[in-house]
């Protein structure tokens, strides 16, 4: 790279890409909801670049993600509703009213000698949220959980705000009881044949799971990604593993496809030491 860049350089350079006049076609036609399915992308991609520990394409990743955010601001720019500076100092303004044990009388510098234990950050974390909530005329702690995350992570907002009001079980052990519940109910909708019903209590049995998850301090969408990608790398090594004899999965018996399948595992626990 012949020179260094920096975040005013990247700005300068929205506002070319935006020029009515000699900016870029496509660019120009965008809209906050013609872009927003490659922010989403952005963020998957950044986030399983993460997860493989790829850190040459977590910079890549990054800055893809942080051009998303500039595209964003440059519209507000340009309808008079925000900018780049005013997010930056949105969320500055609103770190700082979250972290009343790191800065003393909301200051930038401001210095807070007595280290607070980590259940009173916690609890002033959420009463401070919950502050934030009511002066925006909530009323319900559900109304600001975003419609179009995930449905795993959705389920798991969802359930850590109920907990905030008291609605909660008192342990994983206590939702894997729900679990059981759920999973006889999912029984007897399977038995009666009726298609909602089935898919009702299908989706309370993964709700509950997320529940279980939530309570063991795992996060179910990254557990999950985590099984796809286990998955995925033992049909591929089925495949390759049923090409070096000359055979193809779809022609073999499903006692055959189960010994690859087990000889794929155990191949992926050697390969971790386990």
């Amino acid at each position: 790279m012949d020179r260094s860049y920096d975040i005013e350089d990247l700005k300068r350079l929205m506002e070319r890409l935006r020029d009515p006049e000699y900016g870029c076609p496509w660019d120009l036609k965008q809209t906050y909801q013609s872009i927003a399915p490659f922010t989403l992308e952005e963020c998957l991609e950044l986030i399983d670049a993460l997860e493989q520990s790829d850190f040459e394409h977590v910079e890549e990743e990054l800055g893809d993600l942080l051009f998303q955010v500039i595209f964003y601001a440059q519209l507000g720019k340009e309808e008079g509703r925000f900018d780049f500076d005013s997010v930056v100092s949105g969320i500055t303004a609103k770190l700082l009213r979250r972290h009343p044990h790191v800065f003393k009388d909301g200051q930038l510098e401001g210095v807070i000698e007595d280290r607070t234990s980590m259940a009173t950050i916690k609890a002033n974390w959420e009463k401070t949220k919950a502050k934030e909530r009511a002066g925006r005329s909530q009323t319900s702690v559900m109304d600001d959980v975003p419609a179009t995350l995930g449905s795993l992570s959705r389920a798991q907002k969802l359930q850590k705000r109920a907990a905030t009001v008291g609605f909660d079980f008192s342990s994983a052990s206590d939702v894997s009881t729900r679990l059981l519940g759920e999973y006889r109910e999912l029984e007897q909708a399977m038995l009666s044949g009726d298609q909602n019903e089935i898919e009702n209590e299908l989706g309370d049995v993964l709700f509950t799971v997320v529940n279980i998850a939530r309570h063991l301090k795992v996060d179910s969408e990254a557990a999950l990604r985590k099984a796809n990608r286990r998955f995925e790398s033992r049909i591929r090594y089925a495949e390759s593993d049923a090409a070096s004899e000359g055979r193809s999965l779809i022609e073999e018996s499903t006692e055959r496809l189960d010994e690859r399948w087990q000889k794929a595992k155990l191949k992926e626990k050697n390969k971790h030491g386990l």
